[in-house]
């Protein structure tokens, strides 16, 4: 049986994604502080519940960040893999946060949607105006590097949503003020909401199906069987695992069977070919139990193995 590990080609300079969400932190947390005050103040719901959405994404920056930290962690004796599946668990519960904030927003919303009360438009847009300016300058600090990772993934798409409904709350806030319609602050509070749960959707059911250890979604299994079966000296290539260790790497395990008349060297070198093949399908930790085309496990057999 072989073992093997590979770098990630895609590598991400973790001091620059440490930075980007130490910034996106600091940011947010200020500008949470404004549009709570400014909330506060002039009772407007839409910037309460925008606070509260920002407030999430703040603990989700913190939270993502501390995973990061935690993924570096060495292995030892009893976490052989190391903490790096914390970053997939802080995903999930990044979810879960904001999908549990989506009912609170809801509910007050349409509380105040029923007794809708006077609102200054004017300053609810100049506040959501800043908001929009803070959320872009920090969704660009996580542009290059979204796609390497779950955690910097999600980050990305919450910030860049967050400008999105910043916007939609300037242009409420300016209906509000021509028109005295003070019922808009309740519907842009629900507009937050659904455009969180839009945003929270599909990152829920991502976390989800790596913390059950299942195929990560952009690796395809037959695909990955098709290409190392084309592999020369490959007879079979079956009984395969993959799953994610975390957000950014994965593992498979699998059978490998070889002619009985290979050599060793050669089969070294069908090994390195695999490897590198699997290596471009994103698949970076590879452990191979190798078998001669004489001696297979039956596959019902290897079914039940491990």
């Amino acid at each position: 049986m072989e073992h093997h590990h590979h770098g990630h080609a895609h590598t991400i300079t973790a001091d620059h994604v440490s930075n980007a969400f130490v910034w996106g932190i600091v940011l947010n947390l200020i500008f949470v502080c404004v549009e709570v005050v400014a909330g506060l103040y002039i009772e407007s719901l839409s910037l309460l519940s925008d606070a509260g959405h920002n407030l999430a994404d703040v603990a989700t920056l913190a939270l993502s960040l501390f995973a990061i930290k935690m993924a570096k962690v060495k292995s030892n004796n009893q976490y052989t893999y190391g903490f790096k599946k914390t970053t997939i668990l802080v995903a999930l519960f990044n979810s879960v946060l904001l999908l549990v904030s989506i009912g609170a927003i809801g509910y007050e919303a349409i509380h105040r949607f029923l007794r809708p009360e006077p609102l200054p438009g004017n300053i609810i847009s100049i506040v959501a105006g800043i908001g929009i300016g803070v959320n872009l300058f920090t969704a660009l600090l996580f542009f290059k590097s979204r796609e390497n990772d779950l955690n910097v993934k999600s980050a990305f798409l919450h910030l860049l949503s967050d400008a999105i409904v910043s916007a939609g709350i300037v242009i409420g806030g300016i209906i509000i003020f021509y028109t005295n319609y003070f019922w808009i602050d309740s519907v842009l509070s629900i507009l937050v909401a659904l455009v969180i749960l839009f945003s929270t959707w599909s990152l829920l059911q991502d976390s989800l199906r790596l913390s059950l250890d299942g195929v990560p979604k952009d690796i395809d299994l037959d695909n990955v069987k098709s290409k190392i079966k084309k592999i020369k000296g490959v007879e079979d290539f079956h009984h395969i695992h993959i799953w994610a260790i975390s957000t950014t790497v994965n593992a498979l395990t699998a059978h490998l069977v070889v002619a009985g008349h290979l050599s060793y060297d050669e089969l070294q070198k069908i090994k390195h070919t695999i490897r590198h093949e699997l290596e471009h399908l994103n698949i970076h930790h590879v452990t191979l139990e190798t078998e001669d085309s004489a001696h297979t496990c039956a596959e019902e057999v290897c079914s039940t193995k491990g």
